[in-house]
């Protein structure tokens, strides 16, 4: 084989890497609302790496005992009665769309942006379904996130989830409540299930817009694409 025939091959097969890596996040990523569906919180811990962050709700959990705190603690104690697993009763769809991936050239690091569309709420026919906030509700966010391989497999190294708007499902966005004090009060250990770090958050979900640092160029003119007055 000659060299140049070689590196064409080796160059064919390093883009091909790269687009099966792609497509591993988006199954990580897909999985990740598949797993938020059916209240399956250890298995969405699993998803991260040791030393991952997680940017959630204007708080900052670093390191997987620190997340466990969100999904195993607060979330699962909220939704599913403290069990691992559905609950009969409610409903908690969390698709993750508009997936743009963008794996580095080593292929040891990722980056993904992803939009949540969730429709949650409990069933007026089960009595003894969780009590939530709202009977029916609409989420929406934007993931930006980073990812890492580990021995060959992608995981979490950092979850960044931006809510950019909720609102009761009868009531409609246009009358969504005011989300702005809506956030960890205090940090671990004093709250213990509380974040490491309490952030100064920008993003203040709707009515305020904003918009969340992409993490790729603009796709044609390959400049960053910021607002006008930004």
């Amino acid at each position: 084989m000659s060299a140049d025939l070689a590196a064409e091959v080796a160059a064919l097969r390093h883009e091909l890497d790269l687009m099966k890596d792609a497509a591993a996040i988006r199954t990580l990523q897909h999985s990740y609302g598949y797993l938020m569906e059916k209240g399956l919180y250890q298995e969405i811990v699993d998803l991260f790496a040791p030393d991952a962050e997680m940017t959630f709700f204007g708080g900052v959990y670093r390191g997987r005992e620190s997340i466990e705190r969100v999904y195993l603690g607060r979330i699962r104690k909220n939704f599913t009665k403290g069990r691992n697993g559905p609950v009969r009763g409610l409903l908690c769809d969390v698709l993750q769309m508009q997936d743009v991936v963008t794996v580095a050239d080593d292929r040891q690091t990722a980056k993904g942006r992803f939009r949540a569309l969730l429709m949650g709420g409990t069933h007026a026919g089960v009595p003894d379904a969780p009590k939530l906030p709202y009977q029916q509700w609409w989420e929406a966010g934007v993931y930006e996130n980073d990812y890492v391989r580990e021995n060959g497999v992608w995981k979490y190294k950092r979850l960044g989830y931006q809510l950019t708007w909720m609102a009761e499902f009868d009531k409609g966005w246009a009358n969504a409540p005011d989300m702005s004090g809506y956030g960890p009060g205090k940090t671990f250990p004093e709250d213990p299930l509380g974040p490491d770090e309490i952030l100064d958050n920008p993003y203040r979900p709707w009515p305020e817009t904003w918009l969340l640092p992409f993490h790729y160029p603009h796709p044609v003119t390959g400049e960053e694409i910021v607002p006008e007055g930004e």
